[in-house]
Order: C-alpha cells, then structure tokens, then sequence
C-alpha cells in the first residue's frame, strides 16, 4: 500500500530525518518501489519533484535531502502501483491551479468504480489511477466555490469533508490534501490485506510546540531557525518512536501554521 507523509509548521522548516527515514520505505525497507513525489510549498504555489524509480535509490531524492529546501507545508507520496501502469502521469502527488492557488493531493488505498463518478468539469485526469479521478471529481466540485473571492473555511471544510466521506464508500481513502492556505487530512483504513487479520489506522499525526533549544529535535530530524515553532506531521505509519496519534476511521482534521485548528471530527454518513 502507498505511504503518504505531510508537514505544517508555523516556520518554514527543512525536513531532513522523518523524509529520510520515509523515503527508505519506498524500496528499503518497504515495498513501495513504483515512484515517489514532493510538493513544498511556498507562498499559493508549490515546487513539484515526482519520480517513477524507488525513493530508497534515487539520486534526485538524495539531492534533495542534502540540500535545504525550506517550506510551511510539504506532501509527500511514496507509491505501489495498484491502478495505471507505472509511469510519470500516475505518480503522486497530483496537482492542479484552482484560483491562483496550487492545489496537491495525496492518496492510498484502492477506490474500485470510481471512475463512474467522473464529471465533466475543467480538470480531468491526465493519467487512469482512481486516485487522481478522485482528486479531479474533488477539484470540479471545489471550482463552483472557488469563483471570485476565497471561499470560507468553513464552505472549503464542508465541501471537501463530503467528497472525501463519499469517497470512502468505494474502498480505503486515506487522503492527503492542501489549497496553499490549510492542510487537510483524511483517514479511513488500511488495506485488508496489509492488515494481516485486524484493521489498521489509515493515518498517524504529531504535533509538537518548541520553546527550547532548536538543536534538541536534532535527533527528530527537524532544523528550525527560531526557540518557537509549532509542527502538525501526518504519516502513514509513524516514522519516529514519538507519541503518533491513530486517526479513527472516517477522521478529518485541518491544519495550519503548525496548528491544528479545526474540531477532530469523525464524519458521518
């Protein structure tokens, strides 16, 4: 199952120790060797890398881990291929401009029949995974919103709580999902059989609030460059020995600058 992994911080941060020890998932210690995908972000628009070899080998992957690369929100999607062939147009993440704004989506899990509920509307996939039919059914919903000024969060949260519930009555959504402004997460389930018999979280988070030498989450990876900064980071599976909350199943949780800032609501159908 692909292995999703995000980042809010209220500082521009570098992630250097919990990228790194994902990035061994994807053909190291884990199976996901069919591609891997960073978006930073920075300001309404993000820097995209996307690669279709495993993230454990790659040497663009390497590059970026020696190399600063400071950001307020990063997604990240380390793939095994369960629709599409293994190339460039199906690998994660997704994105598209909506209003200026760069929208980035994350998904695991299997979304069977999902293509039935495709729209015709200004974004359409470019390649056949259900993941990006999904992140195109959820941009065609959100430009009907998204016309003149910003929408509200609440409209936003309203909107994409309801695509991402329904989303979940075609298999495991687990879903990553950022519009520049706030970072929202979903998770539903593990895959049955990754689950060897009982039902897995489909998701993780941490929050962490420094008031300390910066240098004392060294050995967690994070290099800051001020004594305060609040971090929100969600993962498929916990990438530090840290106190990782489990996501209940059908968790919607938004975050921003570090915080999150909405209720932890468990949605309903």
């Amino acid at each position: 199952m692909c292995e999703l992994f995000a980042l809010s911080s209220q500082l521009p941060t570098r992630v250097t120790f919990s990228l790194e020890e994902f990035s061994s998932h994807g053909g190291g210690t884990g199976p996901n060797t069919d591609g891997w995908g960073l978006a930073f972000y920075d300001g309404s628009d993000a820097q995209l890398f996307r690669e279709t070899e495993p993230a454990a080998s790659s040497e663009w992957m390497l590059f970026l881990l020696n190399h600063p690369y400071y950001s307020n929100c990063v997604l990240s999607h380390i793939r095994k291929a369960s629709s599409g062939e293994v190339a460039l147009r199906n690998t994660q993440p997704f994105s598209r401009v909506l209003s200026g704004k760069r929208h980035v989506f994350c998904h695991n899990g299997n979304l069977v029949g999902i293509e039935g509920l495709a729209e015709k509307g200004l974004f359409s996939p470019v390649g056949e995974t259900d993941s990006e039919y999904a992140f195109c059914w959820l941009m065609n919903r959100l430009e009907k919103i998204w016309r003149g000024e910003p929408p509200s969060l609440n409209l936003r949260i309203e909107v994409i709580s309801e695509i991402f519930l329904k989303l979940s009555e075609f298999g495991s959504a687990n879903i990553l999902f950022s519009d520049a402004e706030y970072l929202y997460a979903f998770a539903n389930k593990r895959n049955v059989e990754q689950s060897k018999g009982g039902e897995l979280p489909g998701m993780y988070y941490l929050t962490r609030h420094c008031e300390f030498d910066p240098d004392s989450l060294r050995k967690s990876g994070f290099r800051i460059q001020s004594n305060t900064q609040d971090l929100v980071l969600f993962a498929s599976v916990p990438l530090s020995s840290e106190d990782w909350h489990p996501l209940v199943p059908n968790q919607f949780l938004v975050a921003r600058h570090g915080r999150i800032i909405s209720p932890q609501t468990v949605l309903k159908r």
